[in-house]
């Protein structure tokens, strides 16, 4: 895990958008869900709300995410990434498709079918505990 983990870092890091680890997920959430607020990134990722405002602020300010008024409340921005935030959350989306190929090549589909499997159990006794 470590290794993969590193090797999605790295890419990251040679990429020449300049973005961190945190700032790709965040991207990734409104790519996901595209006219979400900061409030559901706060929900969904269980991160600091002030610490969710200066990173999103950082994204807007290069221009990777827009902000657009809610409709109902014009108080609530609703953020969705810009042309430029999507084309760089996909090469570096690819990038993480390109690692896990390379984790999982040579395996059978037997193989995969039991990885997934084990991996399936080991969040299930996770969330389990959790909930404890």
């Amino acid at each position: 895990m470590h290794l993969f983990r590193a090797r999605q870092l790295r890419g990251l890091r040679d990429n020449p958008h300049e973005l961190t680890h945190m700032e790709y997920k965040a991207l990734g959430f409104f790519a996901r869900h595209p006219g979400a607020t900061q409030g559901d990134l706060v929900a969904h990722s269980g991160r600091d709300k002030a610490q969710l405002a200066r990173l999103l602020k950082g994204l807007r300010d290069k221009q990777l995410l827009e902000a657009e008024a809610d409709a109902a409340d014009r108080r609530i921005m609703r953020l969705k990434p810009s042309a430029q935030g999507l084309d760089i959350f996909n090469s570096l989306r690819e990038l993480g498709a390109q690692a896990s190929g390379a984790a999982v090549d040579g395996m059978t589909a037997e193989q995969l079918t039991q990885l997934q499997a084990l991996l399936q159990q080991i969040r299930t006794n996770l969330e389990a505990d959790d909930q404890r």
